[in-house]
């Protein structure tokens, strides 16, 4: 007996294990997404880098402890017992637009970047069906991104969510080769402290460290859900994400100063074979995080609609639906631009710094004076501040969408891959 207990105890610690590395895989996946290529670099934003780590880890583990005091379950349910059904309304739209309008611009890049990829094939020219942005969209939902988003449990997606930070870590071995090979492209006051619009890389950070909309997914699908088992999952995978993000972002503005493109992958010309091979892993990377956005929203969709658990029929259809949606939408559009910075600035900043932050003040015992409530009184007003800046920063510098216009310096490119400078 005491030889069974002893291998059913180890057998539920390596479970346990298994667990929280499958939950630390899917939160580094979420987390990066697709904005380690998009990533601004001065001395300014490396302090802003550190600074959203604290206080992206911070606010994980308070919506945890906050659905912990309230008995909470989801992100939706937390609100709901905290501020009422019309806080339940609001979270559940943010929750919402979010990942479907992130699925979209996923299907948007994927098919971007994939025709590139392809159009490097001999015998693949621009007209060729593989260079058509419709048919790669398409191709990839059918063989990828719908079967993934089928899976009913989230642990399930560890392995996908593994292979993803494989080919991240891919990708940063290539920016960091050509970051060595690569001859500089200097700008003037390339490597000042700050520049006029180096603001923006606070909305560009918020849209990249989000994750906090399917926590309580990943949290729910630990073996042993505990507090302090969650903290060690979000320490190591934000941690992670950070080193990962400021790698990118030194190596590629390191490369391209003044020149570095929102997608750093525009930067490198059409000929470059290694650039190639980082936007082949680079677009199936976000193939791999597509149904982690997905698993939210239908969640968000069966709290609204059925309040309970899905049927399997029910279950089948609300995801064919949303990659349904989601991929007709990215057919017709090719570029989301503002929408994408409004989606930042309106749904990614209240669902990181300030809902969690007044759920955690509102529920939990004693007076809003205490020390322990100090920072996320703070969180709330930085929230806030956040918000503000971006819609501003949103009117006044819109994004544009380049896809695929060659930089001014391919021409000057020798056969070895170095930039020449006349």
């Amino acid at each position: 007996n005491n030889k069974e207990g002893t291998a059913l105890i180890q057998k539920r610690n390596s479970n346990s294990r298994g667990s929280l590395i499958a939950a630390s895989f899917n939160f580094i996946n979420s987390i990066i997404g697709s904005g380690i290529i998009g990533e601004y670099a001065t001395h300014l934003t490396n302090l802003l880098y550190f600074c959203f780590y604290l206080m992206t880890d911070y606010s994980i583990v308070l919506l945890i402890k906050g659905g912990n005091l309230s008995g909470s379950t989801s992100y939706q349910s937390l609100v709901q017992s905290t501020f009422g059904f019309p806080g339940f309304l609001i979270l559940s739209a943010l929750q919402f637009l979010y990942p479907f309008i992130a699925m979209i611009s996923y299907n948007i890049t994927t098919g971007d970047t994939l025709t590139k990829v392809f159009q490097r094939i001999p015998g693949v020219g621009p007209d060729h069906i593989l260079a058509e942005r419709h048919f790669v969209i398409l191709l990839i939902t059918f063989m990828f991104t719908f079967p993934l988003s089928l899976y009913r449990n989230i642990e399930r997606l560890g392995k996908v969510s593994f292979l993803s930070t494989v080919l991240t870590l891919t990708i940063l071995i290539v920016v960091m080769i050509r970051a060595a090979t690569l001859g500089d492209v200097p700008t003037e006051n390339a490597w000042a402290f700050a520049k006029g619009n180096a603001i923006q890389a606070v909305g560009v950070m918020s849209f990249a460290f989000i994750c906090h909309h399917n926590s309580f997914l990943i949290y729910n699908s630990l073996d042993q859900p505990t507090l302090s088992s969650w903290s060690r999952v979000t320490h190591i995978s934000v941690g992670s994400s950070l080193i990962i993000s400021a790698t990118f972002a030194v190596a590629g503005y390191t490369t391209f100063t003044g020149y570095t493109q929102g997608d750093i992958f525009e930067n490198y010309c059409r000929n470059d074979n290694l650039a190639t091979f980082g936007r082949f892993c680079f677009g199936f990377s976000i193939i791999t995080t597509f149904p982690l956005e997905c698993f939210v929203t239908r969640e968000v969709i069966s709290n609204v609609i059925c309040s309970r658990l899905l049927s399997k029929a029910e279950h089948v259809a609300i995801t064919l639906l949303i990659v349904a949606v989601c991929t007709a939408l990215s057919l017709a559009y090719d570029c989301l631009g503002m929408v994408l910075e409004l989606n930042g600035a309106l749904s990614a900043t209240p669902l990181i710094f300030i809902i969690p932050s007044a759920c955690y003040l509102k529920i939990s015992p004693g007076s809003w004076f205490q020390s322990d409530k100090m920072i996320p009184t703070l969180l709330i007003i930085i929230g806030l501040v956040v918000m503000i800046i971006g819609l501003i920063m949103t009117g006044v510098f819109p994004q544009d969408c380049s896809h695929g216009v060659e930089m001014f310096y391919c021409t000057d490119v020798n056969i070895s891959g170095t930039i020449i400078h006349y």
